[in-house]
């Protein structure tokens, strides 16, 4: 009987780590629906580490956004399909002296990407003469308005699209929308340096973890007592 006992509990603990192990891993999978920041570099599509309240491009540079659902993880987001080349972006536009040229890339996404009842615009492609000092927000702002910011300065839509709903986690609660100052953040990752989805912490931080470490802890444990009562009947 003890033996059956052992046996059964062994099923038991697999099965339960089975199911914490699947839910970590639904848990790490999950996708957020948000506008990712890009330059373009040696003939390829990079990451912004900064945010775009806080980068100031420089003349002839190329920016691109992304509207995508994609994981948070910088890298990991989905780019913008059309190239950078700024020779083609910014030729019908003449250099203006004491301004700078900035070329701008917006892939709206596809209809996968898209909130329920909406369709995405057709990618564009623009370029902006502004200050020297100005902002990438600056930029943006100048070449796809409206944008719309929510209440932590999470970049939530450009030139209006979508219009609704801003960095929220698919199957998660909407974030809370509003008309904040642009954050120093472009993603869920980062948006005021250090969350989109909250304050304090980055979408789907530790949670999975904690509940992954806490369930292995119970399984020890009843394992532990098992072998113990195992033992004291012998």
């Amino acid at each position: 009987m003890v033996r059956a006992a052992l046996r059964f509990l062994a099923g038991a603990v697999a099965g339960l780590l089975i199911v914490l192990l699947l839910g970590a891993a639904q848990a790490q999978a999950a996708g957020y629906r948000y506008w990712s920041f890009w330059r373009w570099s040696d003939g390829g599509w990079v990451y912004q580490q900064q945010g775009p309240a806080v980068h100031v491009p420089a003349d002839g540079e190329v920016e691109g956004w992304r509207f995508a659902v994609s994981p948070d993880g910088g890298q990991q987001a989905a780019r913008p399909g059309p190239a950078g080349d700024f020779a083609a972006l910014c030729a019908n536009t003449p250099a203006e002296a004491g301004r700078k040229r900035v070329a701008v890339v917006l892939d709206f996404g596809g209809p996968a990407d898209a909130p329920a009842r909406e369709t995405p615009p057709e990618p564009r492609t623009a370029c902006a003469v502004v200050p020297t000092r100005a902002s990438s927000a600056e930029v943006l702002a100048t070449v796809a308005p409206p944008l719309r910011y929510d209440t932590n300065g999470l970049l939530c839509a450009i030139a209006g699209y979508p219009r609704t709903g801003c960095g929220e986690q698919l199957g998660g609660a909407d974030r809370p929308t509003g008309t904040a100052a642009p954050s120093t953040g472009a993603g869920p990752a980062d948006a005021t340096g250090a969350t989109a989805a909250g304050a304090g912490a980055s979408p789907g931080a530790s949670g999975p973890a904690l509940g992954v470490g806490a369930g292995l802890a119970l399984v020890l444990a009843v394992a532990a007592g098992a072998r113990w009562q195992s033992r004291r009947r012998r």
